[in-house]
């Protein structure tokens, strides 16, 4: 099973290096932040998976603090671009 789980932690790290690449090239800030949220999910299931494989459930706090802060960031972005938006059409 220990094995199934850090093979699951590999295979999430690979899916966050693409992420980066993703944030690298862009070409529109609505990929960027895509790829960040998806910095954020996939962070927290290597949170939880290593709070599983290790035995240490304080990792699992630190995995509902980071989703949270995903959000607030997801959140920020979509607002910010809205207001730009609104800023661009009353021209």
């Amino acid at each position: 099973m220990t094995l199934a789980l850090q093979l699951t932690v590999i295979w999430l790290l690979l899916t966050l290096l693409l992420g980066l690449v993703r944030i690298w090239q862009g070409p529109r800030p609505a990929d960027r932040i895509l790829a960040a949220q998806l910095f954020g999910t996939t962070g927290v299931a290597v949170l939880l998976v290593l709070a599983t494989v290790q035995e240490m459930p304080a990792l699992r706090d630190v995995a509902l603090v980071l989703a949270l802060l995903a959000v607030l960031a997801t959140a920020a972005f979509v607002t910010r671009e809205v207001r730009l938006d609104k800023e661009e059409g009353s021209d």
